[in-house]
């Protein structure tokens, strides 16, 4: 497996510092191995992020301008469904902690301000779920293959979709070409 990368997004950028922070901290402490973090102020950079860079974990802030943490890990489930996702959020809405774990499927909700201890165990146990999910679905692809249920070009495809999200997923125009930017992300070049 290769080193896992978190994705951190909040519209402040002091709570982006206080999360990596907490996060080196529970790496230097032996929690984890090494990991990167990748950190926005913006969901639509990070959701553009997540089209090229596979996560293991995410964890949003739920207000946010523009896009609540609800709408943009339901984005990512999207672009990411292995992705792990978190919300972080001072505001007990019941209803946008509802539309979180509806559409987006999160897998823990965690208060502002949180502590130290309280953010390195979700996230020690987040990693090892986003991992031990990722094997369970390769043993399993491996057992159909020996069992002929699988061929072994699909589950190659499987494998590496697992490890890399969408590398498998290319989008072809009528004509034939290949298309860079299915979303229009990169709309600045048009």
């Amino acid at each position: 497996m290769s080193t896992p990368t978190l994705l951190l997004v909040d519209d402040e950028p002091a709570i982006l510092h206080a999360l990596a922070r907490t996060l080196r901290r529970g790496t230097a402490d032996g929690l984890w191995p090494a990991m990167r973090t990748e950190v926005f102020t913006e969901p639509q950079a990070a959701l553009a992020r997540a089209l090229e860079q596979p996560f293991a974990l995410a964890i949003s802030d739920f207000r946010m301008p523009g896009m609540n943490g609800a709408q943009f890990l339901a984005a990512l489930r999207k672009l990411q469904p292995s992705c792990r996702r978190v919300i972080l959020s001072a505001h007990a809405d019941f209803d946008g902690l509802k539309d979180a774990i509806n559409s987006a499927r999160i897998s823990r909700f965690m208060s502002k301000p949180w502590t130290d201890e309280e953010l390195l165990a979700a996230v020690r146990e987040e990693l090892h779920d986003h991992r031990s999910a990722l094997e369970t679905g390769l043993l399993a692809d491996q057992q159909r293959l020996v069992q002929g249920e699988l061929s072994p070009q699909e589950a190659e495809r499987r494998r590496l979709e697992r490890l890399e999200p969408g590398i498998t997923q290319v989008e072809w125009t009528s004509d034939g070409a290949y298309v860079l930017d299915p979303i229009g992300l990169d709309s600045r070049w048009s």
